[in-house]
């Protein structure tokens, strides 16, 4: 890795951020489902609850993207966020019937959903004009989904579901603590552009953006909520499931190490248009 921050880039604060976000990612969408299914949930069940991390997804984005743009606090709604997540998500622990996972799962995700995408204009804040070295930070989120996703895998595969969702607690207040972590005026409180958004999204080229995003993340759905399901029902175990997800992110953070070189050399449509086809070619 050949980072080089400036001196006021908080590098392992802002990496330890990622670590722990994308490691609760690695925790929570490859085994959720799989916890769901030992309460004795249908198939549907869980795909309802699995889709409602993801609607949230959709409008909790928005409506705190523009709280931070109003206000130019940005870590404040990541420490807000961040921290709403983890208390709400701490309820899991109290009921397991259906309607308060349901409830559950809908508040918490409104709020996790919200700490990640403020948090990326914070590092971009911090890199400057040095956006193509922003691989280098986010590859510790490559790393931490990694370690979550296999660890476990071997962990489960021995000792059962029972402590999952305290490791999932875990993950999540180390989420908010490093959020506490990162100063606020690195997210820089910039003019607004005054030009509607109905104006915006009329553009060929971001239309073509936003269905391609589209595209992509419905193929994504499947996978992501019963992917480890289909393979139990292969008969692999836990372990081997925690593999080969720890294997297609590895992946990426090779990708991350060398994307600072790509970017400069190949430019970022190029290297989008390549990315979807081999999205495709991997279904």
């Amino acid at each position: 890795m050949e980072f080089k921050a400036d001196p006021v880039t908080p590098y392992w604060r802002l990496s330890g951020f990622y670590l722990f976000y994308f490691a609760s990612l690695g925790a929570l969408v490859p085994y959720w489902g799989v916890y769901l299914k030992s309460l004795n949930f249908s198939a549907s069940d869980i795909g309802v609850i699995m889709a409602v991390i993801m609607a949230t997804k959709i409008v909790s984005p928005n409506i705190w993207g523009w709280i931070a743009d109003h206000t130019g606090k940005r870590m404040l709604v990541v420490r807000a966020a961040s921290l709403a997540a983890a208390l709400i998500f701490a309820a899991v622990l109290v009921n397991n019937s259906y309607w308060w996972l349901l409830g559950i799962m809908l508040g918490f995700s409104f709020f996790w959903n919200a700490a990640l995408p403020q948090f990326e204009a914070t590092t971009f804040n911090h890199l400057g004009s040095h956006t193509h070295r922003y691989s280098s930070i986010r590859l510790w989120g490559s790393v931490g989904f990694i370690l979550a996703v296999w660890a476990l895998g071997e962990w489960m595969g021995w000792l059962g579901l029972s402590r999952y969702p305290w490791v999932l607690l875990a993950l999540f207040i180390g989420i908010w603590l490093f959020s506490l972590l990162v100063p606020e005026r690195a997210a820089g409180h910039l003019p607004m552009d005054r030009e509607p958004l109905s104006v915006v999204v009329r553009r060929p080229h971001v239309m073509g953006l936003l269905v391609a995003c589209l595209l992509m993340q419905t193929s994504h759905g499947p996978y992501y909520g019963f992917y480890t399901l289909y393979l139990q029902g292969h008969h692999y175990s836990l372990q081997q499931i925690g593999l080969f997800w720890a294997i297609g992110v590895g992946a990426e953070v090779v990708v991350f190490l060398i994307m600072h070189r790509l970017v400069p050399l190949f430019g970022l449509r190029r290297l989008l248009l390549l990315s979807l086809l081999l999205a495709s070619l991997r279904w």
